[in-house]
């Protein structure tokens, strides 16, 4: 099976979070930057269980095509990290995702929202 182009596999990501209501979806780009990842999607959750609830759908969405590499922090729901290789997504509660400020963090990444989930 050929790879997703990390980009694309970015927007789908970004796409199955928000159908379960992830708020505030970022999308940085570390390819210039980083050798973590090429890209880092960070969202916000209402609540440790809606957390879950994304983390779970996203990888029921890629169920069968090896994308989920690893997930950390599952069982408290503040911070969700999924690895997806080239991608990141980071799941978080508000006021954990304003306490670590990875936007900051990474100020230097060019940026793009996604308010509607596209």
């Amino acid at each position: 099976m050929a790879a997703t182009a990390p980009k694309t596999l970015a927007k789908q990501i970004i796409k199955a979070a928000w159908n379960k209501k992830a708020e505030d979806i970022t999308l940085l780009n570390l390819k210039k930057i980083s050798g973590v990842a090429d890209y880092f999607i960070i969202c916000s959750a209402g609540s440790d269980v809606h957390a879950r609830v994304i983390a779970d759908h996203v990888q029921e969405t890629f169920r069968g095509r090896d994308v989920v590499a690893h997930v950390e922090g599952y069982e408290s729901g503040h911070w969700i990290l999924l690895d997806c290789f080239t991608v990141v997504l980071h799941i978080f509660r508000p006021e954990t995702r304003e306490f670590y400020s990875l936007e900051k963090l990474w100020g230097d990444a060019p940026r793009e929202e996604f308010p509607d989930g596209a």
